[in-house]
């Protein structure tokens, strides 16, 4: 179960760091770990929106290790 949230999780970094650059252009995977630097990313929707999913898959992996060892 553990490698499905991992193949989730990476299809969607892919897919957040895919819009990022639609929006700016040379914008890197280390950019797009603090998106608050980038108004532009900041104040869009869909952005946030694919950020949003990425944070719930991390968030629903972290669940999931931590109630598979007992936690």
């Amino acid at each position: 179960m553990q490698n499905v949230f991992d193949e989730l999780i990476a299809l969607q970094q892919k897919k957040v760091l895919t819009c990022a650059q639609r929006i700016i252009p040379h914008i890197t995977e280390d950019d797009i770990l603090q998106p608050n630097d980038f108004p532009q990313l900041e104040m869009n929707p869909h952005f946030r929106y694919e950020e949003g999913i990425l944070e719930g898959l991390m968030t629903a992996r972290m669940a999931y290790l931590a109630k598979s060892k007992g936690g």
